[in-house]
């Protein structure tokens, strides 16, 4: 099985850094001071919000890196790559259709069909066998799927009930669903150098072997 390369690694990394930088940067942008705990990151990229274009730009930039990320994780099985890019196309349709005050259908189904596909990609994207890394392992997957679907139900719940911690709950679901394929795409990078370093040290009594016998011709 082929490792993730080095820009699978970097698109993972910047994914998360861009949402979270999105929509801390976009609320100071605001002319009034906004809620994260109340306030949706959808509304800070909605028509009437100043400078809409930082998180919808963040929306649009964290999709491609997602999207790039699920083409670079070789070692996951393919239903959780094609979800992971899907999660991220979802992203892009998100970010060119903005939530308008009366409700926006397109934004709504974006916005759903990427929370979930982001949460269930974990689950499809497992592997077995003793050289899989523990990012992808059935235990770890399990896990944070739990995880990751739980969060969607507390960020459900808040939306629905109309609660007052529906931008915590969507902050901190949005940011785990950033964050995760991060740590998958940094695990298969550490199989890859945990297996040169083992590489390199099975071989070394037969480098220290040549050495002596090439010393040993030498005199």
């Amino acid at each position: 099985m082929k490792d993730a390369p080095w820009w699978g690694l970097a698109a993972s990394a910047a994914a998360p850094v861009v949402l979270v930088a999105g929509w801390t940067v976009a609320a100071a942008l605001q002319p009034h001071s906004l809620d994260p705990v109340t306030t949706c990151v959808s509304a800070l990229a909605a028509p009437a919000s100043a400078d809409r274009w930082v998180m919808t730009l963040a929306f649009a930039v964290a999709g491609a890196c997602e999207i790039v990320t699920g083409l670079a994780l070789r070692l996951a099985a393919a239903p959780g790559r094609l979800l992971l890019v899907a999660g991220g196309a979802a992203g892009l349709l998100v970010a060119a259709n903005p939530d308008y005050p009366g409700g926006s259908l397109a934004h709504t189904l974006s916005a759903a069909a990427g929370f979930a596909a982001l949460a269930i990609w974990p689950a499809l994207a497992r592997r077995r066998g003793p050289r899989v890394p523990w990012g992808l392992r059935p235990g770890t997957c399990a896990a944070v799927f739990v995880v990751l679907l739980s969060l969607l139900a507390w960020f459900l719940v808040e939306l629905v009930a109309g609660g007052g911690q529906v931008g915590l709950a969507e902050r901190v679901m949005g940011a785990a669903q950033a964050g995760w394929p991060l740590a998958v795409t940094a695990s298969c990078r550490c199989r890859r150098s945990g297996g040169l370093a083992a590489a390199r040290y099975r071989r070394w009594p037969t480098v220290l072997v040549g050495r002596l016998v090439a010393h040993a011709h030498a005199r």
